[in-house]
């Protein structure tokens, strides 16, 4: 019972999280910035001051969708921070901007997350139907949930190593949005704000996963023992 004590706080943390989150993200996206800066051009001009010329900033279909993609070399803003004039988008597009900075300085680990993403890939494809039957198959062929396991620990390193490249990100855009002027004192603390609610996200799903990691472990030793 315990355990899924467990999984329904994270659930309940996890969705306070996300509304809390879209509650900022909205009032800051009434809050203009002074100088009439859009997302767009605050990503173009940080992706400059960094001396980053092989970058193309484009705008993509949906909302939230906001990413960097360094196989592509593109940072990719959804519309409403495209073409927003807001704290929020400003905060959105120094961030993303930041993965740029990122990746054009070798951050190491941005680099470890790069290189765990084709194992991510096919451990996300596989690891539930592995777990589920490995569970089915625990008395017998046990070494198939450990395999289960195996594949989902993957997840959850991925998970973790995501946050310090997500809160570097973060700290690299308000340092920037600081030193180029494109904030002050009363707009830089609501960025913040936006980014540290961002990154709460990224530690709920990481602790969310350690937990169902253990789980499944628990479950495990648990059906060896009664062997």
């Amino acid at each position: 019972m315990g355990i899924y004590i467990i999984f329904i706080i994270f659930a309940l943390i996890s969705f306070l999280v996300q509304k809390t989150l879209q509650h900022k993200f909205e009032t800051y996206s009434k809050i203009p910035i002074p100088n009439g800066l859009t997302g767009h051009d605050i990503a173009e001009k940080m992706l400059k001051d960094n001396g980053i010329y092989d970058v193309k900033v484009l705008s993509v279909e949906g909302r939230l969708t906001d990413h960097y993609n360094p196989q592509t070399h593109t940072v990719n803003l959804s519309p409403d921070v495209y073409y927003g004039n807001n704290i929020a988008a400003a905060a959105v597009a120094a961030h993303e901007c930041g993965h740029a900075v990122q990746h054009a300085q070798a951050y190491s680990f941005l680099n470890m997350r790069s290189k765990l993403v084709p194992f991510v890939s096919f451990a996300s494809q596989w690891m539930t139907w592995v777990l589920l039957a490995g569970i089915l198959t625990l008395k017998v062929f046990p070494q198939l949930m450990l395999f289960g396991i195996i594949l989902f620990g993957v997840t959850t390193l991925f998970s973790f190593i995501t946050l310090p490249v997500e809160i570097n990100a973060s700290r690299r855009a308000l340092a920037w949005l600081t030193n180029a002027g494109v904030t002050n004192a009363y707009t830089h603390d609501k960025a913040q704000d936006a980014l540290r609610w961002a990154a709460y996200t990224y530690v709920v799903a990481a602790l969310s996963s350690l937990a169902t990691l253990i789980y499944y472990i628990l479950i495990f030793v648990g059906g060896r023992r009664n062997d």
